[in-house]
């Protein structure tokens, strides 16, 4: 499972919490009054019918063991479960301990070898004891799709993978030729080095510069929206896109202000406040991409904090 999956449903537990919580609920009471047990638990087939997206919904009693095999839409799942000691997992004693509906955080199920989460629902009688609790059982990416929309494995997630995707593909496609060009254009010198010419030496390093600056940019927009890896959120590291991006284009109109300097200088002096100019363009941003990364350092630390 994919840590930005964990990252964006870390976002939306409480979303999701209150979301599922209610969905019980609505068809499960969390106290009973002169009700009979066996009555409640026969509302779980229509609780499945209402979670769709559940792998498994089940009961456990007072002492954490499965009262009914699962219900599930699940063939593999359905029919299972019943007697099993449970109160050794998170969801149990957590429910008990907060005295609520709670929701657990992913982790890998034993039987569908996924990531999954628990909702578990507890019901009281009218003094307040716990008789049992309801437990839904649902896959990180179904659970996703049902309060996060936009996440990864939505609709809207697998649309906007194959755009990143075919972005990053014509930009590597572009990162190539400009390679090739570079390559070639102090190549066809061959071993003739008294005809280097060093405005084509220069003009090189920059089609090489902006080569690295793109594909660079291309293997962190794939990595991070493609392969869903996780963005580094250290201080060095922070909007790694942006800074690595902006920093290649500085060197690569530094590089192309030094090569005005020497050209100018030898040939037009008159038009070294062109090169000055750009000089000054450069230091301006320089000085910006510096400042956004105070900013950026400061808003980091602001968030470790809270």
């Amino acid at each position: 499972m994919k840590i930005k999956e964990i990252k964006e449903y870390a976002e939306v537990r409480v979303k999701a919490r209150a979301y599922l919580c209610y969905i019980i609920g609505r068809s499960i009471s969390n106290t009973i009054q002169h009700t009979d047990i066996n009555k409640v638990l026969t509302k779980l087939e229509n609780l499945n019918d209402t979670i769709s997206k559940a792998e498994a919904i089940y009961a456990l009693d007072i002492n954490g063991i499965q009262m009914v095999d699962n219900t599930s839409k699940n063939k593999k799942l359905r029919g299972l479960g019943k007697g099993e000691d449970r109160s050794d997992r998170a969801y149990y004693y957590k429910t008990i301990k907060e005295h609520r509906c709670t929701l657990t955080e992913p982790y890998p199920s034993l039987v569908s070898n996924t990531m999954v989460v628990t909702a578990s629902f507890p019901v009281y009688d009218e003094d307040d004891t716990l008789l049992f609790m309801v437990c839904v059982d649902i896959s990180l990416a179904n659970i996703l799709r049902m309060v996060h929309p936009s996440s990864v494995d939505s609709v809207a997630g697998f649309i906007s993978k194959i755009a990143y995707t075919s972005f990053s593909v014509a930009l590597a496609a572009v990162a190539l030729l400009l390679f090739i060009k570079g390559i070639t254009s102090f190549l066809h010198f061959g071993w003739d080095f008294s005809s280097i010419d060093i405005n084509q030496i220069f003009k090189a390093t920059i089609l090489l510069t902006l080569s690295l600056a793109i594909f660079d940019l291309v293997k962190a927009i794939f990595e991070e929206e493609v392969l869903g890896k996780e963005k580094k959120r250290d201080d060095s590291e922070g909007h790694q896109t942006m800074v690595r991006f902006l920093g290649s284009i500085i060197i690569a109109l530094s590089i192309e202000a030094l090569m005005l300097v020497f050209k100018f200088a030898l040939t037009d002096p008159v038009k070294l406040k062109y090169a000055v100019a750009l000089i000054a363009g450069v230091s301006l941003l320089l000085i910006s991409l510096s400042l956004y990364m105070k900013f950026s350092r400061n808003d980091e630390n602001r968030r470790k904090k809270k």
